[in-house]
C-alpha cells in the first residue's frame, strides 16, 4: 500500500508541478489559445497566476514534507486541499461544456482523495 501511494503521489505532485509552471509562466494569451486553456480568457492574469503559484505549492506540499520528514501530516493536508482545488476546476469546466476536462479532473480528484486517505489512515507516515 506504500508503494501505491508514493506512485499517486508522485503522479499527483507531476501533474500539479506541470500546470503549476504552465498557469506560472507562460502568458494568458498563450493558455487561452491552449485546447482546454479557454477559461484562462475570462480570467485575469493575476488569477491564473494565483493558481498556478497554489499549483506549485501542491507539487512541494505532495513530496517535500515526507521525503524530509518535517511536518509529513501535510501530505493528505495537500491532498484535501488538491480536492477543493479541483471541484473548483470542474466547476469551471462545467460552466465551460468541456465534459472532458471534468472528468480529467475528476480522476485527479480519485488520486488525490485515495492519498488523503491512504496517508490519514491505513499507510500513515508516523509510526504507530
Amino acid at each position: 500500500m506504500n508503494l501505491a501511494l508514493w506512485i499517486a503521489t508522485g503522479l499527483l505532485a507531476a501533474v500539479s508541478l506541470t500546470g503549476g509552471v504552465t498557469k506560472t509562466f507562460v502568458p494568458r494569451e498563450k493558455l487561452a489559445a491552449l485546447n482546454g486553456g479557454e477559461w484562462t480568457g475570462h480570467a485575469s492574469a493575476g488569477f491564473i497566476k494565483t493558481i498556478g503559484a497554489l499549483e506549485l505549492l501542491a507539487a512541494v506540499g505532495l513530496i517535500l514534507p515526507a521525503v524530509l520528514d518535517i511536518a509529513p501530516f501535510m501530505v493528505p493536508v495537500t491532498a484535501v486541499c488538491w480536492v477543493l482545488l479541483m471541484l473548483g476546476a470542474m466547476i469551471t469546466h462545467v460552466r465551460l461544456g468541456q465534459s472532458k476536462l471534468v472528468m480529467v479532473n475528476l480522476g485527479y480528484v480519485a488520486l488525490a482523495a485515495f492519498i488523503a486517505w491512504g496517508r490519514f489512515g491505513v499507510e500513515p507516515f508516523t509510526a504507530s
